[in-house]
């Protein structure tokens, strides 16, 4: 069974409600007659009667709930609740009550907050900004957690590195040049997510263009001290750094690079510098390898909230909402 396949097995044992804010794209449709069809998820799909009778036409969604935010009875306490959140920011009833009838990104995290669902997944026709502002500015982070990160799960065929050729790439959608600090928050939650996910012990690289000393530069620095950082706060993770791509998976090259790591020649979660390097890698696995890349799968929200590529197909969206659901039945327990 495929991790797609997997992940869709437990999505299935403990249904949750996601919500799909995307009523004026055809793709959210067919991902919701998939999705209905497999029995993955309860779905809430927002907009208006014109947007779901155009786009929705000739697909079998009876299963889905439609919600109009201008004619919907919580529309008022979700208004409500939007001000009580914002109000140190200058809420007013009036900007609330525009912004939740005209963004329904926003609407649906008011859902989540308000207990009505557990989940989203968006960003077909949205960009990333618009699809994480509104969850963090109602949601929030969850704990303990010191910022929100986002990663690709990265499925290649054929490989025999990584987990069966599964990895996490992150950061490779949202932070764009984290400190050591921030690095390091990143490395923790996504060994988290990896082994959520996964259900195998996560094993991280810490990416760079050195390993162990091979070249000198601030970037390299950088990674040096993030890796020292997860290492003191996070004593019981696997985790090694700097490394080459190379040294981090492929075991020939680990032992003459970083011979007695622990991680090297076997990582599967690869926390790479920046977000230019995060984004190349990714997308370079995807279309060379022809790699199933989930995501960006956000990690760090109070209840999750997803991204989707503006480039994704209805089966992607099908496969990030069963990501979701199992991220959902997590943040229940």
């Amino acid at each position: 069974m495929g991790f797609i396949d997997t992940i869709k097995e437990r999505a299935k044992k403990d249904k949750k409600t996601i919500i799909l804010p995307e009523s004026m794209d055809r793709r959210t449709w067919e991902a919701a007659e998939q999705i209905l069809k497999e029995d993955l998820a309860n779905l809430i799909i927002i907009g208006n009667p014109e947007e779901v009778a155009k786009n929705s036409a000739g697909l079998d969604v009876s299963g889905v709930k439609v919600i109009d935010p201008a004619t919907y009875e919580k529309t008022q306490e979700y208004i409500d609740l939007f001000v009580e959140l914002r109000k140190n920011k200058g809420m007013t009833e009036e900007e609330a009550r525009k912004i939740a009838l005209s963004d329904y990104t926003y609407y649906g995290c008011l859902m989540i907050k308000a207990g009505d669902a557990d989940g989203m997944v968006s960003g077909a026709c949205h960009s990333t900004a618009n699809t994480l502002r509104p969850c963090l500015q109602i949601i929030k982070t969850k704990p303990g957690v010191k910022l929100v990160s986002a990663f690709f799960l990265m499925v290649v065929p054929n490989c025999e590195y990584g987990e069966n050729g599964t990895f996490i790439f992150a950061d490779s959608g949202l932070e764009q040049n984290p400190d050591p600090e921030r690095l390091a928050a990143i490395a923790a939650s996504s060994a988290e997510s990896f082994e959520l996910l996964v259900q195998k012990p996560a094993k991280v690289a810490m990416l760079s263009h050195s390993t162990k000393g091979s070249a000198k530069h601030a970037d390299v620095t950088k990674v040096v001290e993030a890796t020292e950082i997860v290492k003191r706060e996070y004593p019981d993770l696997q985790v090694d750094g700097e490394l080459q791509l190379d040294a981090a998976i492929v075991p020939s090259v680990a032992a003459s690079k970083a011979p007695g790591s622990t991680v090297a020649g076997q990582a599967n979660v690869l926390v790479f510098p920046d977000l230019d390097a995060g984004n190349i890698g990714y997308k370079l696995v995807q279309r060379l390898a022809k790699a199933e890349a989930y995501g960006p799968v956000t990690q760090g929200i109070a209840k999750p909230v997803n991204d989707l590529s503006r480039g994704c197909s209805a089966e992607d969206i099908v496969g990030v909402v069963a990501i979701t659901a199992v991220q959902a039945q997590a943040a229940a327990k």
